[in-house]
């Protein structure tokens, strides 16, 4: 009886102890997941961005920032109808920055727009701009031309002017806005970093010109914004000798690029309502290095020709440089227009602005590049309100950035 009931029951106990056998191992590859996850997610800190953000972003990091980013995009929007007002209006004709001209009007009339969107949805940021309103309120007929313009420039959709928190109501808080860009930087907390009119002379001579918004946290760009006017809104549209010339009425032109960290990059066209449809930006890949097309600055005095020549000659690059003003060469480099991006020191003594870079560096690096000092070393926007610890920008794909990179430190070495 014994011997045959436990014949019967044998299959039983063979199932239990095989469910016994693999209910341990679950419970151990548990045990080891868990520990393991923290190391997982250090590896991914060090791993470029298009390496980790597929494998390590979690569902909560990836909705990170979305109002940021929303208020940033359309405050931009926003303020690039009043730099485009301000050129038609006034600009045409103008060489110079004054305390009068139209823009320095401009740099005002943005940067009020800009901050006041800023501080009614994140009121305890704080703001690195270049302005500030001690000579408006020296100034009525200076102050008056501006807040005619400012108090006049809304979006036309009510639903995103709303986001903004509506219309500036006074005088009196337009300066105040204006005055709130005067933090000093750092690496603690919140801080947005602003360039209303970014790009001075391509703005009078009706070129390329940007207005520029960055949010870093505790010195990190978390999100970046550039409007971008006079750019062409196709991505596809190759940047030329002509792309830093006067735009101002060419069809098509305007856009807006974004970047949030871990999320890629995107543009989309810079309208006057809502946020139009974007699309996802990369930069172009470049199996030949010879072909590659030089973004620089006009300006000699902002960057080396001379050096950039060299450097360019070095790698085997033909082509002309395309010289264009301001962060618009992030952009464009971005989406693949062009393909490297060089700002190279012209005095041992000069610091760049952290508004100068901020947006355009995290725009470009989430499209699938590097952007370093003329030394390798990353922008390091935590120092206050310049890039007090880096000498100059090299900007290109990561699979070519280590040769730039290279012949950038040759060039430069070889005139010490």
């Amino acid at each position: 009886m014994f011997s045959s009931a436990y014949t019967k029951n044998a299959p039983n106990r063979r199932s239990n102890f095989w469910i016994l056998i693999l209910s341990l191992f679950i419970a151990t590859l548990a045990a080891y997941i868990t520990k393991s996850l923290p190391r997982f997610a250090l590896i991914s800190n060090h791993l470029p961005t298009s390496i980790s953000r597929p494998f390590f972003t979690t569902t909560t990091k990836m909705s990170s920032y979305s109002k940021e980013l929303e208020v940033a995009q359309l405050a931009v929007q926003r303020a690039a109808i009043l730099t485009k007002k301000v050129f038609h209006e006034k600009a045409k004709g103008t060489l110079s920055k004054d305390d009068s001209s139209p823009v320095t009007i401009g740099d005002f009339g943005a940067q009020a727009l800009i901050i006041a969107a800023i501080k009614s949805n994140f009121p305890n940021d704080e703001v690195v701009g270049e302005e500030e309103a001690s000579s408006l309120r020296d100034n009525a007929k200076l102050r008056d031309q501006i807040w005619e313009l400012v108090k006049d420039t809304t979006l036309s959709d009510s639903a995103a002017e709303k986001v903004l928190g509506g219309p500036i109501p006074s005088v009196d808080a337009m300066l105040d806005a204006i005055d709130a860009g005067n933090s000093a930087g750092g690496n603690k907390g919140r801080i947005w970093a602003l360039d209303p009119i970014d790009g001075t002379k391509g703005f009078l001579r009706g070129g390329q010109y940007a207005v520029c918004l960055a949010l870093m946290v505790d010195g990190d760009v978390k999100v970046g914004v550039l409007g971008c006017p006079n750019l062409p809104i196709d991505d596809s549209a190759a940047l030329t000798a002509d792309s830093g010339k006067d735009q101002t009425d060419s069809e098509g032109n305007g856009v807006l690029f974004s970047a949030v960290a871990g999320q890629g990059s995107t543009s989309r066209p810079l309208g006057t309502a809502g946020l139009g449809n974007s699309k996802a930006i990369q930069m172009k890949p470049v199996d030949d290095i010879t072909q590659a097309t030089f973004c620089e600055s006009v300006e000699a005095g902002h960057s080396s020709h001379g050096d950039q020549f060299a450097i360019a000659s070095k790698l085997g690059v033909t082509k002309p440089s395309v010289r264009m003003d301001s962060q618009a060469k992030y952009g464009s480099i971005a989406r693949g227009a062009g393909d490297i991006y060089l700002r190279l020191p012209t005095s041992a003594t000069y610091q760049e602005k952290i508004w100068d870079h901020a947006a355009g560096d995290l725009i470009v690096r989430e499209a699938g590049g590097q952007v370093t000092d003329s030394l390798g070393r990353r922008l390091d926007f935590s120092k206050g309100r310049t890039l007090a610890e880096n000498k100059g920008v090299v900007a290109a794909p990561a699979v070519i950035h280590s040769h730039v990179l290279d012949a950038v430190k040759e060039v430069l070495k070889a005139k010490i």
